[in-house]
């Protein structure tokens, strides 16, 4: 193991976007055992801090490879495809428009309920989209590219998803 292995390698993964989080989570618990500053506390102040460079490592890719965007924004720059959201914020005019739909229904939404249906309809589509995100990355004819924008789509969906709670939180008081 070294420190610059991407996510994957460094948890003896496959780069698939597929993953079954019951390993990941074992995995983990197997690394963090290995490395854990506490085991290292008889070695002195250099091996621990050295220990503790190696967790927080691991945690943090453990807290990337459980969070499917972060996981799918891996997989695309492992494979040549940045993902680049804060300067790639094209999207296609189908998506566009179903976020405004979205976005003007939450605005009309009178009480908990009606957003309560949008949240459903949004999360009805993410699980199409993420479908797809997984056929991108994992498929035999793989397209990093198309899968690096459905990434960017899926952030605005997150993103909107964080705009239905504060409608909610709004609707509630």
């Amino acid at each position: 193991m070294k420190l610059s292995d991407d996510d994957f390698t460094l948890f003896g993964l496959p780069q698939r976007f597929a993953i079954e989080r019951a390993a990941l989570d074992e995995r983990w618990r197997a690394l963090q055992a290995e490395v854990h500053p506490d085991r290292h506390a008889t070695q002195g102040t250099a091996a621990q801090r050295v220990a503790a460079q190696w967790s927080m490592r691991i945690n943090e890719a453990h807290r990337r490879l459980r969070d499917p965007l972060a996981r799918a924004a891996a997989l695309c720059e492992l494979r040549g495809a940045r993902v680049d959201a804060e300067r790639n914020t094209a999207m296609p005019a189908a998506f566009l428009q179903q976020q405004l739909a979205w976005r003007e229904a939450l605005e009309d939404a009178a009480d908990v309920q009606a957003v309560r249906t949008i949240e459903d309809d949004v999360a009805a589509q993410e699980r199409l989209m993420l479908g797809d995100l997984e056929r991108l990355l994992d498929s035999d004819e793989r397209e990093p590219a198309a899968a690096a924008a459905q990434v960017r789509a899926l952030m605005f969906v997150a993103r909107f998803r964080e705009d239905i709670e504060r409608r909610v939180d709004t609707l509630e008081q």
